[in-house]
């Protein structure tokens, strides 16, 4: 069963968009990657699968084009969607396939140049983060990685 969040408004045509997020916690604190846009908005880094890339090929190339980082160390929380009502451009369905994932070696600048890395404390997600997907992916890989923890 997949997460869903928002509600999709009557008499709108929704667009299904999938696509792929890393949910990268620093190490040394309880903090969260985001990427903050010019709008202000943040969010999990990712985007939108291409046609023939799977949802890790993604996840390299969007996470690569927003931070200039390499990421690895797979491991697949879950899937969720999300109703974007947006008004200029079409409403969409998002539907999000997050991974948690390890931060690597940064190896180029973005190219994506309103792209701003920020890590966000984890407690601020819900207050800072634009989509319940992302919010509910976040808490899932705390809760994993907390049951990971345990199991040490």
């Amino acid at each position: 069963m997949s997460n869903i969040f928002g509600n999709p408004k009557k008499g709108l045509n929704y667009k299904i968009r999938k696509g792929a997020y890393a949910v990268i916690f620093n190490p040394e604190n309880e903090k969260v990657l985001s990427v903050q846009i010019q709008s202000g908005h943040y969010f999990l880094p990712g985007g939108g699968i291409e046609k023939g890339e799977s949802e890790i090929e993604c996840l390299k190339r969007e996470v690569l084009e927003e931070t200039g980082y390499e990421i690895s160390n797979f491991f697949f929380i879950g899937n969720a969607k999300s109703y974007l009502p947006q008004i200029k451009k079409r409403p969409m369905l998002s539907d999000g396939y997050f991974y948690l994932a390890d931060l690597g070696d940064k190896i180029q600048e973005p190219t994506e140049e309103d792209h701003v890395i920020k890590w966000i404390e984890t407690e601020r997600i819900a207050e800072v983060f634009v989509h319940g997907h992302h919010i509910w992916a976040v808490r899932e890989g705390i809760r994993y990685k907390k049951q990971e923890g345990e199991g040490e």
